[in-house]
């Protein structure tokens, strides 16, 4: 049985203990899916689904730190880069670099934390950079072009945008990621086709892709598989962290 009103100190000691393990909070996590974002808050960080666009996303984290989130976390799939990662491999990069050249480390005491919260669960994460792209890097010879051009290990839509609002305002940041599609997969056709604002597949254009191009069906349910692996790589580690907390 645990004793009520205990000791000040001890309280005390007890949070300075959680504090010394735990990741820097409040912290908040931009996503482009609705499911990332539900994975986030089952971590008990705050969580905003931005559907990849550029423009949502930049307002979604200004409304984070505006209201009071001390640290950033670029969270959910990502597209691969690196030949050597298969759907579902978890990334946990350095930096953050983005198609005109900037180049920013993530914070190392965050990055830290994290390693140490998979790590203790038995999860691997790859490190190396990312890249955050414009649009979708949906052929293997872009995907190429983008590991040979930048080093970048995996590319993804929102990281540089976190990375540069961070810097910003002042803020750590990291980026915890799965690859969904590998370096040697394209996209189809009803892959590029987006997300609604709340980070919902656009069921009605997929559906209308579909029926112009059905020959892209094998390719989009290869891709299907291949989210369910990154996100389920992706729900295990928001275990681990939650366990963390």
């Amino acid at each position: 049985m645990f004793a009520r009103g205990g000791a000040p100190e001890r309280r005390r000691e007890q949070d300075h203990a959680a504090s010394c393990h735990s990741p820097v909070r409040p912290t908040a996590a931009v996503t482009g899916l609705a499911a990332e974002a539900c994975i986030v808050r089952r971590i008990g960080w705050r969580a905003v689904a931005v559907g990849g666009d550029a423009d949502r996303t930049r307002r979604a984290i200004a409304q984070l730190i505006a209201e009071g989130a001390s640290a950033l976390v670029s969270f959910g799939i990502c597209g691969g880069l690196d030949p050597a990662l298969g759907s579902g491999a978890l990334i946990l990069p350095h930096a953050v670099s983005s198609e005109d050249g900037r180049h920013r480390r993530v914070d190392a005491a965050l990055r830290g934390a994290l390693a140490a919260a998979l790590g203790r669960a038995g999860i691997a994460a790859a490190g190396g950079d990312v890249i955050g792209a414009a649009r979708a890097a949906d052929t293997p010879s872009r995907k190429a072009a983008l590991h040979r051009r930048s080093g970048a290990i995996a590319v993804d839509l929102e990281s540089h945008l976190v990375a540069d609002a961070a810097a910003a305002a002042g803020i750590p940041f990291a980026v915890l990621r799965a690859v969904a599609d590998p370096a040697e997969r394209a996209l189809p056709p009803a892959a590029l086709i987006g997300l609604d604002a709340a980070g919902r597949p656009a069921l009605g254009r997929v559906l209308l892709s579909l029926a112009r191009q059905p020959g892209q069906l094998p390719t989009l349910l290869q891709l299907a598989r291949d989210t369910r692996r990154a996100l389920a790589a992706l729900r295990r580690a928001g275990n681990a962290l939650a366990e963390y907390r």
